[in-house]
C-alpha cells in the first residue's frame, strides 16, 4: 500500500527523504519551474496528468499541482523513540489523546519539528493516522518526528514514568500555570482534544496539571495552537532558566 503525499512542501521533502515513489506533476506545470527543482531531486518516476486526474489522486484540491506516492508511513515504537531521546540531557515527548483532526495533527508535527520534540506519541485506534493530509498541513516535518503509535495511553504513561519521564497535562481546570513547572528534566507533555480535553485517566496519571492562562472570551485554543504554546515555553524555559 502507498500513501499520496500533496503539496509543495511535502513532496519536496518525500524526494528529499528519498521516500517518495511515482512523481505526480500537473501538465500545466511542465515547464514550471519548481517542477525543474523537483526534476533536479532525481525522482524514481515521473508522470505528467490532468487537474482533474491531480485533483483524484490526492482526494484534494489544495494539491498545489503536485503529489507523489510513498509507501505507507511506518510509526516507530515507543522504545525506539525513549532510545534515540537518551541522548539528549532533557528529553521532550508529547503525547496526544483524541485528536482526530488531520490538520491539526500535522499542525502539531511541524512545531514539535520546530522546537525540537524527540517523539509524538499517539493512540493507534480512535485517532486520525498519519495520513496525506497529515504530510501536507506538517509541510514535510513528518520525515523529521518521530510518531509512535501505542494501545493504551494509560500503560504507556507507568513506561515513561520508570523510564524518568514527568508528566505534564493540559488542563483548562488547572489551578497551576504552564509556565511554572521547572521543564529542566524529561518532560512528556500531554495534549487533549478540543471537544473533551485529556481523559479522566490520563489526567489522573500526571505528575502536574497545568493550563495556560487567557483573558478572552473562549475559554479552549485549538490543540495545535496549545501543543505549539507548550513547545515554544519548554524550549524557552530549558534555555534561559
Amino acid at each position: 500500500m502507498s500513501t499520496i503525499v500533496y503539496g509543495k512542501n511535502a513532496v519536496r521533502s518525500s524526494l528529499l527523504s528519498k521516500k517518495a515513489g511515482t512523481l505526480y506533476i500537473a501538465l500545466r506545470l511542465k515547464n514550471d519551474s519548481f517542477t525543474r527543482e523537483l526534476l533536479s531531486l532525481s525522482p524514481k518516476k515521473v508522470v505528467y496528468v490532468s487537474d482533474a486526474e491531480l485533483k483524484h489522486l490526492a482526494k484534494s484540491d489544495r494539491n498545489q499541482g503536485y503529489c507523489s506516492s510513498e509507501e505507507d508511513y511506518h510509526p516507530f515504537t515507543l522504545n525506539e523513540i525513549l532510545t534515540s531521546a537518551k541522548e539528549k540531557p532533557y528529553p521532550l515527548l508529547a503525547m496526544l489523546d483524541g485528536i482526530e483532526d488531520p490538520h491539526n495533527l500535522g499542525a502539531i508535527i511541524r512545531s514539535a519539528d520546530a522546537f525540537g520534540v524527540d517523539g509524538i506519541i499517539i493512540k493507534s485506534h480512535g485517532e486520525v493516522p498519519v495520513n496525506g493530509t497529515v504530510s501536507k498541513v506538517s509541510t514535510g516535518a513528518i520525515d523529521y518526528v518521530k510518531v509512535a503509535t501505542v494501545t493504551n495511553l494509560n500503560q504507556t504513561l507507568v513506561t515513561l514514568k520508570k523510564a524518568g519521564y514527568w508528566i505534564v497535562s493540559s488542563d483548562g481546570k488547572a489551578k497551576q500555570d504552564y509556565d511554572a513547572i521547572d521543564y529542566k528534566c524529561p518532560i512528556c507533555v500531554v495534549i487533549g482534544s478540543e471537544g473533551f480535553g485529556v481523559s479522566r485517566l490520563v489526567l489522573e496519571n500526571s505528575d502536574f496539571l497545568v493550563k495556560i492562562p487567557m483573558c478572552g472570551h473562549v475559554n479552549s485554543l485549538n490543540a495545535s495552537v496549545a501543543a505549539s504554546i507548550f513547545f515554544a515555553e519548554i524550549s524557552r524555559s530549558r534555555r534561559y532558566k
